[in-house]
């Protein structure tokens, strides 16, 4: 059977073929006294709160599960609206907010709509591999621009500028990022956004994890820079809600129509029991719950990276969001004997029976020095899994 030069493109998602393997690990280890120790997903082990979940079981009893529009419920997009208005001092109309199935219905949403065959999105590298594939699926190209810790693996305005050639259609980025938990300087991103907007181009921004920053100086949403910028968000993280395969995009007023053409066609619409347990994410309850957890994921970040500097590997920026830690294994990598982070993930795995993410997934800047941990897991597992790795690297 012939494959289609589209979908050999896409390279394997290495983060889950690591996870196959460990999972793979896991079942062998479950009755030992060393269980395997999840560190390589990004997934909170909070699940939805429980006004959340009973919206569900209501929506599922009063028989609310037909389709509902491709833009999503309206009274949603108008909760959405008025989280954004509470929570960041941002108005964003109702009328803007397009509820998907999941951001990653939304990044190729907001592929298909503005990217043509041959067309360059310029990303950061190390960056989230997914984001890069969608632009590929789009028929354009994803050219990744080498960053620094100095820049908080971010791009810089003077970097896109220089990297802006005849076929550069825009920008993708990420504030809070996948991998290293950083996110743009408000000013830089400024800059960043006047740049593309001179040169007539796109400027996209992930904010999946904007609802879990850490720093008031990062903590405000994009949609506050401009109203030309579109904004990708999720239910999965902040709201704790992965597998319900919700989120949403702020998009120009303009977009909205096109947006739901292609949403009507790809998609139908999102799930609609989804919709209707997370019309309860903004009860006052739900919202208090979500700002304890927030304080949860910090704690584990204040506990955790101290820990990996303290044992050599070294996270050269503290993340201000999300809940990952991009941490250099250069000197453990010679402590175990091993060659780059692909192969201390599996040393680590099979010895001190604790999954980790390595960097290949994020690009290919210096990224097989990098090791990505996620402090989704809760405090003893974490507490657990420094235990084991110091042993592992004394």
């Amino acid at each position: 059977m012939k494959i289609s030069n589209r979908a050999q493109r896409i390279e394997p998602f290495y983060v889950m073929e690591v996870a196959k393997a460990a999972t793979a690990l896991a079942r062998e280890l479950a009755h030992s006294d060393s269980p395997m120790l999840f560190l390589n997903i990004g997934e909170p082990d909070f699940t939805a709160p429980p006004r959340v979940r009973e919206a569900a079981e209501k929506a599922i009893r009063d028989g609310l599960t037909h389709y509902t529009q491709a833009t999503g419920l309206q009274p949603l997009r108008e909760r959405i609206s008025d989280w954004y208005g509470s929570r960041f001092g941002v108005s964003v109309p109702a009328s803007r907010i397009i509820v998907t199935a999941g951001a990653s219905a939304a990044l190729q949403l907001a592929c298909l709509a503005l990217i043509e065959a041959g067309d360059e999105i310029l990303m950061p590298d190390p960056s989230y591999p997914c984001n890069r594939h969608f632009v590929s699926a789009a028929e354009g190209s994803a050219v990744l621009i080498p960053t620094t810790a100095k820049e908080r693996f971010q791009l810089s305005a003077d970097k896109v500028l220089e990297a802006w050639g005849e076929h550069t259609r825009g920008v993708m980025l990420a504030s809070p990022s996948n991998p290293t938990g950083t996110s743009i300087d408000p000013a830089e991103l400024a800059r960043i956004h006047n740049i593309v907007q001179a040169k007539g181009g796109i400027t996209v921004v992930d904010e999946i994890y904007l609802g879990l920053s850490f720093d008031a100086r990062f903590g405000q949403t994009v949609l506050a820079l401009d109203d030309d910028i579109i904004s990708i968000n999720s239910f999965s993280k902040y709201f704790n809600m992965t597998g319900w395969r919700l989120g949403w995009m702020v998009v120009p007023e303009i977009l909205v129509p096109v947006i739901e053409r292609l949403a009507q066609n790809l998609f139908i619409c999102p799930s609609t029991v989804s919709q209707y347990a997370a019309l309860a994410c903004f009860d006052s309850e739900s919202l208090a719950e979500y700002e304890r957890r927030r304080s949860e994921f910090k704690a584990r970040r204040d506990y955790f990276i101290p820990a990996l500097n303290a044992m050599g590997l070294t996270v050269p920026v503290l993340p201000d969001g999300a809940f990952y830690a991009w941490a250099d294994c250069t000197a453990a990598c010679e402590k175990l004997g091993v060659q780059g982070s692909w192969d201390f993930a599996f040393e680590v795995m099979k010895r001190a029976h604790v999954a980790v993410t390595p960097g290949r997934d994020f690009g290919k800047a210096e990224t097989e020095k990098f090791i990505r941990f996620s402090t989704a897991s809760s405090m003893p597992q974490l507490q657990e899994s420094v235990a084991r790795l110091r042993t592992l690297l004394a």
